[in-house]
């Protein structure tokens, strides 16, 4: 069964903005995907200096998205940081009250698509033999529906507790490798 940890409702827009940091979207991603990390760690995973990374830790932490996880230090210097949720959802209607913080909303919002599509983008540029064992498994999917505002929040539950199926799943073949796979998905009022 999924954690309740598993989603956090952000309603701040501090946490927004320091979610605007790329770097930042990125640490995350790396904690979300391969579990708890040294600052070290995490450096050589993006490829940064650990003081850089740090910093960006830090200011994570500042807000509440990440917390140290004193329990798997081997000693009173190592600091290692785990996330407080494994995954966000924000919008701006939660900070409409406030013209700035909905602006912020947007721009993350904005970046999180700019992100999305650079991993496709990315996906899509890769070698061949990165791409053939996926080739006929990885997918793009569309489909217009007409919904009201209550059905569009209900199929969000629901394609939420799917997902959440899959990550809780019991892995019975652990000789077949496995691969970080990213999944997004928007349910957005549009006009053709």
């Amino acid at each position: 069964m999924s954690d309740r940890r598993d989603v956090r409702e952000v309603t701040d827009a501090r946490v927004l903005a320091a979610l605007a940091h790329p770097l930042r979207r990125r640490l995350m991603d790396v904690l979300r995907v391969h579990g708890p990390a040294t600052a070290s760690v995490l450096a050589e995973r993006t490829d940064q200096h650990v003081g850089n990374v740090s910093h960006h830790i830090r200011a994570l932490a500042e807000v509440g998205l990440v917390e140290e996880a004193p329990e798997l230090a081997k000693d009173r210097r190592e600091r290692w940081w785990r996330l407080v949720a494994r995954s966000l959802r924000w919008s701006g209607a939660a900070l409409s009250d406030d013209p700035a913080e909905e602006a912020i909303a947007q721009a993350v919002q904005s970046l999180t698509i700019d992100r999305h599509s650079g991993h496709v983008r990315a996906w899509f540029a890769a070698a061949d033999e990165e791409r053939e064992p996926w080739r006929s498994t990885a997918f793009a999917m569309e489909k217009w529906l007409h919904l009201t505002p209550d059905e569009l929040g209900e199929l969000s539950r629901e394609v939420a507790d799917l997902l959440a199926r899959w990550n809780d799943r019991e892995q019975s073949d652990a000789t077949e490798r496995r691969e970080p796979v990213l999944f997004f998905t928007y349910g957005i009022p549009a006009r053709p």
